[in-house]
Parts: C-alpha cells; structure tokens; sequence
C-alpha cells in the first residue's frame, strides 16, 4: 500500500518536472522525493515517470494516473479544511456544574480523556453547593443526581440510576463487621455532613431514627469520603460512585425510594451548540460506561 506523501510527490514532480523543484516546493530533501517516487511505482507496478537528463517526464500511464492523484489531493484539502471549521465551531469554554462527591471522585479521570479528545475545549468546573441556575446561565452543564430535576427551559439525559445507601470502609468491616439489617445500624457510628449531600442524607438519618448516632460531621463531601475511608463509621453514599471505589464496602442494599437518577441537563437555548454539544454527549458516553462498571 502507498503512503499518502508518495502521491504527494508525484504530484509534485508531474508539476514542476524535476525532484529539486518538487523537494523545494514540497521543503524536504530531493533525495526523498526521488525516494518516494520509486516507493510509489514500486506498490502500483507502475512506471510512472521517465527518467531524462532534463528531468521527469510522465509516461502515458502516469498521465493517465495524474487526474486520480489530483483528485485524492482535493479530497485530503476538503476534508483539511471540514476538520478546521469543526475544530472551530467547538473551540471555545464549557463550565459544568456538579455535586463536589462527583467532582472529586469519577470525573477527573473522565475530563482527562475529554481534553485529550479535544484540547480546542477550555473546561470550567464548578463543584459549589449551591444549586447553579442553567436557565440565568451560571453554567452551560449540569451534572446531578436527582428524582426528576425540574426548571425553566431545561433537557436532560438520565445516563444512570444512582441510589443511594449505607456504606463503610474494608478495615471497618473487618474490625467491627458490617451491618446486614437495617435493624442492626442503631449499633454503629455515623459520619454525617458532605456539603449539598447532607440534605437528603439528613432526612434519611430521621426516617430510620438514626440522628443521634451521627458521631463525626464535615461540612464537605471531600470530608465526608475521606472519613468513611479512614474507618471512622457509616455514611450514605450515591452507589454510583461509591461502588467503584475499591476501599469502601455497600452495607444493605438501597431501598426503591431512595434511588434516583444521574442527569445530564443544560438549557434548550444551548443544546446544540457544537462545543457544549460535544462535553454533552461525550459525558453521556463516560458517565454510562462508569455506570456499567
């Protein structure tokens, strides 16, 4: 098979009728034209130029040959140039919003591969509790775990179920056993806190009596994870992360009231937008893949 550059050459040598020419217009040496040439007869069977003390002349065969090289040119330039107006129309910033767990947790490694698959984005990620209103523009993007979220103009994707429950580190486990019945949880220490997860955390803890068993509490979910690692007691956690960390152990399983969805949302009047266009569905792919385990 030839390489896009021997066409190039040939190409180059048809019009200006010399390798020296060619190598100047094509900036390398004339040594590789020449190169290239012979490489590119060689994989057609094909003698394409005669070599003359005056130069290169084509043969009929490379007359005839010189309309399909041009054409392969064209299509090279033509599909050049849709790549630069694409990597244009989705240069540009995104910010995204989401819960500080998420953004601690599963989304680095997931924004490396989005900056590695395009560098023309610039990403702005706000991990802030308080909720970002999409429809005032505080955020191109949101990622959140909710039942149904609800607001002005939004669209959303559901790309995972997340439920939320009881968990504890492997060193807890092993020390102190892990609770198997909800009957059991009156005997262990909770974690309490987590920033915007405290809310519903909360409310969790006061429908199974559990308020007074709260024995540590962080005011962030950078805290929260890091204390239920630590081995320190039990916390509520969104399984969709907390599944895939190695160090932590799921206790009981959810109930189906205390499970909801992971969301993709952004307001109509952005959703297609290439460059926002782009982090949605590229999102949308990673957040399911993690889903799937």
């Amino acid at each position: 098979m030839y390489d896009w550059n021997d066409l190039k050459s040939f190409l180059a040598v048809a019009e200006t009728g010399s390798t020296l020419a060619a190598a100047q217009a094509l900036r390398v040496s004339q040594t590789t034209v020449a190169r290239r040439i012979a490489a590119l007869e060689e994989a057609t069977g094909l003698a394409l130029f005669e070599r003359r003390q005056a130069g290169y002349a084509l043969t009929p065969v490379g007359e005839a040959m010189l309309g399909h090289a041009a054409a392969v040119r064209d299509a090279a330039e033509r599909f050049d140039q849709a790549a630069g107006a694409r990597s244009r129309d989705t240069a540009g910033t995104v910010s995204l919003t989401t819960m500080e767990m998420i953004a601690v947790t599963i989304l680095p490694p997931i924004l490396r591969a989005l900056r590695t698959a395009h560098p023309e984005i610039h990403l702005q990620v706000d991990s802030a509790d308080e909720t970002r209103d999409l429809a005032a523009g505080a955020a191109d993007i949101a990622i959140r775990s909710s039942k149904q979220p609800s607001g002005g103009g939004l669209v959303g994707r559901r790309v995972a179920d997340n439920p939320w429950t009881l968990y504890c580190s492997r060193e807890y486990a092993e020390l102190h056993g892990k609770p198997q019945r909800r009957d059991d949880l009156i005997l262990h220490p909770f974690i309490g806190g987590g920033g915007n997860v405290w809310g519903p955390y909360k409310a969790w803890l006061q429908r199974h009596g559990l308020e007074d068993s709260v024995v540590m509490q962080y005011d962030s979910a950078a805290g929260l994870l890091s204390g239920v690692r630590s081995g320190m007691g039990l916390a509520i956690l969104p399984s969709f992360l907390a599944d895939s960390d190695p160090e932590l152990v799921r206790c009981i399983p959810p109930r189906k009231d205390d499970t909801t969805g992971l969301w993709l949302l952004v307001h109509e009047r952005l959703r297609h937008v290439p460059r926002v266009r782009t982090v949605l569905d590229f999102l949308a792919l990673e957040l399911k893949r993690v889903a799937r385990g």
